[in-house]
């Protein structure tokens, strides 16, 4: 039986999708955001946004509102995707040095201080920060590339189904 012959697909695409469907698991109202972090094209570690581990799902503790927010507006329980995979690889002695890390929106200030102390080499990312969250620039992305690390846009295609995951 003749068949066409399939592409391969980069791990830029594999990775990217990945975490698009781990944003999924988030069970943040406002926003769901997905984290691969890898290395030499293996997958060391995976993180999505909410609350620390045991403490609550701010969507069925808080309803449609969600969790307090911070003097900023932004959740007061949320570890970030990027955050929640960085510590996880950590805490089980994988070597983040020169890794990868392919996330759904652009890291924040506050995760690009971390991503740059942890030796990540590369950040590529799906959505800008700053377009949703209203300011003039992507300061996390700024602040990643003035001290040497790669920070690119992801420009493949992910499957969005918008009408299931507004948030992502």
């Amino acid at each position: 039986m003749d068949t066409l012959p399939q592409a391969i697909p980069q791990f830029d695409d594999i990775y990217m999708e990945l975490a698009y469907n781990l944003a999924k698991r988030s069970h943040c109202v406002k926003r769901h955001v997905g984290a691969v972090l890898t290395k030499d094209t293996r997958i060391i570690s995976i993180g999505y946004n909410g609350p620390p581990a045991g403490t609550h799902n701010c969507d069925t503790e808080f309803g449609d509102k969600g969790c307090s927010r911070d003097s900023k507006g932004s959740c007061s329980l949320a570890i970030h995707a990027e955050e929640n995979a960085i510590l996880y690889a950590a805490k089980n002695g994988s070597d983040i040095a020169d890794s990868t890390l392919y996330v759904t929106l652009s890291p924040c200030i506050a995760c690009a201080r971390i991503i740059f102390s942890m030796k990540i080499k590369r950040v590529i990312y799906l959505n800008s920060y700053a377009a949703y969250k209203g300011i003039p620039t992507d300061e996390g992305v700024e602040f990643l590339r003035k001290f040497g690390v790669e920070v690119l846009q992801y420009q493949g295609q992910i499957n969005q189904d918008h009408n299931k995951w507004p948030l992502i």
